[in-house]
């Protein structure tokens, strides 16, 4: 008996994962949707197949992942308070790790930008470049970007105070606001004088405004998913780690964003 006992419950709230494939799978997925991403770019036969199918792995293995991680906190009881402390500290880690990331592209523009060379024509913009007017797209994408932080905050309030339709169409709000925030970034991106091969000035803009654009479509899924699982009747005013992580991703986008625009868009130009 006391065997059994020992063995059918362990004496700390943490939760030992048990062996999963889909961390494996996932690096599969993303190394050959990089490497596809590469060759399409370059030209190469078929690198279009390959990239469509780098794509569809990486989104498969990332939903059997999220449902095991789902079936772990909502149905098997293993999201702990100490497992939950733990999975704050590590999406806060994350974000500070992405803050870094946009930190050194702002390096790389105002180190040009501030001081630019000889071959930039010794001025910012560079010799004929015409820079995006911050004043037309940009200014209302920011209004937009803003107002999804808006409504992602009053679904955030609206669980905690157990109002369910509130949650919900704050979140419908904030993810049609996302979607319609990237289509006009995409014509934004149709519509420009120049390119990314445009010297430092192209380089810095489309990897920072394209970098960010990733980001939102990274947490345009996020929130997606939240919101089947408030739908779902997943999350409680008191245990919605997931939606409440996927919420302050969203507003690190919208702090980026504010710092992209004054200094990219505005200063910039």
């Amino acid at each position: 008996m006391t065997n059994l006992t020992r063995s059918n419950f362990q004496a700390h709230p943490f939760h030992l994962v048990s062996p999963s494939p889909w961390p494996l799978f996932t690096c599969i997925a993303l190394f050959t949707l990089t490497t596809a991403g590469v060759l399409t770019m370059h030209g190469f036969s078929n690198g279009g197949y390959f990239l469509t199918l780098g794509f569809l792995s990486l989104i498969g293995s990332m939903a059997f992942w999220f449902r095991d991680v789902i079936s772990e906190g909502t149905y098997l009881g293993n999201h702990t308070s100490a497992v939950q402390r733990g999975l704050n500290l590590g999406v806060a880690l994350f974000i500070v790790s992405e803050a870094l990331f946009f930190l050194a592209i702002f390096w790389a523009f105002f180190h040009s930008a501030l001081s630019p060379t000889v071959e930039l024509g010794a001025q910012w913009p560079p010799m004929g470049i015409n820079a995006i007017n911050p004043f037309e797209l940009p200014l209302l994408n920011t209004v937009i970007l803003l107002s999804s932080g808006t409504t992602v905050t009053y679904a955030h309030h609206s669980l905690i105070q157990g109002n369910r339709a509130g949650v919900l169409y704050g979140l419908i709000a904030t993810l049609v606001l996302a979607v319609i925030f990237t289509i006009l970034q995409g014509v934004e991106y149709s519509v420009s004088s120049f390119t990314i091969s445009d010297g430092a000035f192209g380089s810095c803009f489309y990897f920072s405004t394209g970098f960010h654009g990733l980001h939102v479509m990274i947490g345009t899924a996020f929130i997606a998913v939240g919101f089947w699982r408030v739908f779902a009747y997943h999350s409680t005013d008191s245990h919605h780690l997931g939606l409440e992580s996927a919420i302050l991703y969203w507003h690190f986008v919208d702090v980026v964003w504010l710092f992209l625009y004054v200094s990219i868009y505005y200063w910039g130009s």
